[in-house]
């Protein structure tokens, strides 16, 4: 072609191509898009450019809370750019639909087989599971199928089968509750105090226990404090209540956390299919799992401990297909994910992490407790049996945590031997003042710390534990794989700095606790490590006051008690005048 590009030019600007068309919704900010309080009640008349709706989403968000900085979740923030490819890859794969994908159904029963290998299920048995949406989805599946097979069972002895009841403790998350509820059970609560360390007390539940029981939940990793409630014992006290009275009780394990710790971090524990009166086990594999949130599974220790009536036969997706979930539609993205993470990492793999997991929730316990202000109600930081906080279990768990370090076990690899000196439990650190400090500041308020840690971006929460142990409150920090170890230095620091602005306004002014400045620059380096080695003795009231004079000092923050006089601002020409905190945030 002679003229070239040249020739053509003025024929496609007749027909508008090659033609800019600029109108007012070409302009991101300055199209006039927005959501009045009007608009978000009724839906859309008229849409918007694609552009616009990203942008106004995308700019509502910022406001939401960083996850990465979010101590109070469990579930997975982070993942590698490969694993998210492959989501966004299989975005639109419905995972029921078999027929049409059935590469993505092997993918599932491989999963099923290695989670079947990864609990001790019998070997070269086929599994009996479902991937769900969550592991509320799979406690529902577990409850439902131990309160069929006990309704079977009444209804062959022709007795009543109208009065269910299945037992678990009360520290219990709300998904336990609601399957009782929603499938007519009556939740007997099994109360917690101290001496149980605020979980199952297995007498108690054996004491709960009659003909009209269905099952128990028992719960590996207290949402809590993050202990595990002994499953091996409860299944022994079972086994004796069955040969005093002839109940036979079975267990569903809630491990929606540490189903995914204790296979990695303390394979000795006995908590799985080993156990015998375990029937099934569910987990969230969006929690240690390490995938987005979106995935849960559940599995049966043989096909008979699930009932053939909940299972249901469909052939109008093209094939002939079982399904025995409470929900139909499922992504199958993030099964892919879970699956990617099983192959990417391997048990050596996910050993490092939950090991990792567990150093710095170790660290950031003794750390903790070494300022003298607060003590862990968790255990996971003591020597094996010592459980509860005192001075004497303080100084154990530093002198431990320091002796595992000077044996080069600071990165602790792949080896779950690290662990075994020190309580099991969830990387999950729950912790509150202690009696010291409560009567040297009686005003103090764990809440006004909580919310101080907003100012840095955490989020750090601080709630009560549970019924009848309500008068304690807690606040909760869970360790996560991107939780690294300057991770840990920066949450102390932070700690640090909002516990001492809250005690310059006595926990009653949260406007005067915010016009304390930020912690300062000083370095953060090693200074979880340094906080746990500073107080490795008894000290006296004084000592501990000077003590907490030279952490702050470390972080920057000693200041005179003197306070200047706020600013105040002119609100009205009569005079009126209000006082104005400067934040330095």
């Amino acid at each position: 072609m002679d003229g070239g590009i040249n020739e053509l030019l003025p024929g496609m600007r007749r027909l508008g191509l090659g033609k800019r068309r600029t109108t007012e919704t070409d302009m991101t900010y300055g199209a006039g898009y927005t959501e009045s309080a009007g608009d978000v009640h009724s839906f859309p008349p008229t849409g918007m450019p694609a552009r616009n709706a990203y942008q106004l989403i995308h700019d509502a968000l910022k406001f939401d809370g960083d996850p990465t900085l979010n101590c109070a979740t469990f579930l997975t923030t982070w993942m590698e750019p490969e694993a998210e490819k492959l989501i966004v890859e299989n975005l639109g794969k419905n995972r029921v639909d078999i027929d049409e994908y059935e590469q993505t159904e092997r993918i599932h029963r491989r999963c099923l087989a290695h989670l079947h290998d990864l609990w001790n299920g019998q070997r070269g048995a086929e599994p009996t599971g479902t991937v769900v949406v969550g592991s509320s989805e799979g406690i529902m599946l577990g409850g439902l199928a131990l309160k069929w097979r006990w309704r079977q069972k009444r209804e062959a002895a022709g007795k009543d089968a109208s009065r269910p009841n299945i037992v678990f403790a009360a520290n219990a998350q709300v998904a336990l509750e609601k399957t009782a509820r929603y499938f007519d059970m009556e939740a007997r609560l099994v109360p917690v105090t101290a001496e149980s360390r605020f979980c199952l007390d297995v007498e108690r539940a054996a004491q709960m226990i009659d003909e009209n029981t269905v099952g128990m939940f028992v719960i590996l990793g207290s949402t809590y404090t993050g202990h595990y409630e002994n499953v091996r014992a409860m299944s022994e006290r079972l086994d004796r209540l069955k040969q005093e009275t002839g109940l036979d009780v079975e267990i569903h394990v809630d491990g929606a956390s540490g189903a995914f710790v204790a296979p990695f971090a303390q394979p000795q524990l006995e908590w799985d299919f080993r156990v015998p009166r375990v029937a099934s086990i569910s987990t969230s594999g969006h929690k240690f799992g390490l995938t987005y949130p979106g995935i849960g599974w559940v599995l049966w220790r043989e096909p008979s401990c699930l009932p053939s009536g909940l299972t249901f036969e469909l052939s109008y997706l093209g094939g002939v297909e079982k399904t025995f979930t409470l929900n139909f539609s499922h992504p199958a993205c993030f099964l892919i994910a879970q699956y990617y993470q099983f192959l990417r990492y391997g048990r050596a793999g996910y050993a490092r992490i939950m090991n990792a997991c567990m150093l710095h929730a170790r660290l950031l316990s003794v750390a903790l407790e070494a300022t003298g202000i607060y003590a862990c109600v968790s255990d996971i930081h003591r020597p094996r049996g010592t459980l509860g906080y005192s001075e004497e279990s303080r100084l154990a768990a530093s002198d431990l945590f320091a002796k595992t370090l000077a044996e080069g076990e600071r990165m602790s690899g792949a080896d779950p031997t690290v662990n075994s000196a020190f309580n099991d439990g969830l990387p999950e650190v729950a912790f509150c003042f202690t009696d010291w400090f409560r009567q040297q500041h009686p005003k103090a308020s764990q809440a006004v710390v909580s919310t101080l840690l907003r100012v840095r971006g955490w989020i750090v929460p601080n709630y009560p534990l549970p019924p009848d142990t309500a008068d304690i409150e807690v606040m909760r920090v869970v360790i996560k794989e991107a939780s690294s170890e300057d991770y840990v230095n920066r949450l102390v620091r932070d700690l640090l700095w909002a516990t001492q602005a809250m005690l310059d306004t006595g926990g009653q002014a949260l406007g005067a606790a915010l016009d304390q400045p930020l912690a300062s620059s000083a370095s953060t380096s090693d200074l979880a490590h340094q906080v746990a080695r500073s107080n490795r003795a008894t000290m006296t009231d004084s000592e501990k006051h000077s003590h907490w004079q030279g952490l702050l000092q470390r972080i920057g923050e000693l200041r005179s008690k003197q306070r200047k006089e706020q600013p105040k601002m002119e609100l009205t020409n009569d005079g009126t005048h209000k006082t104005v905190y400067q934040k330095a945030c």
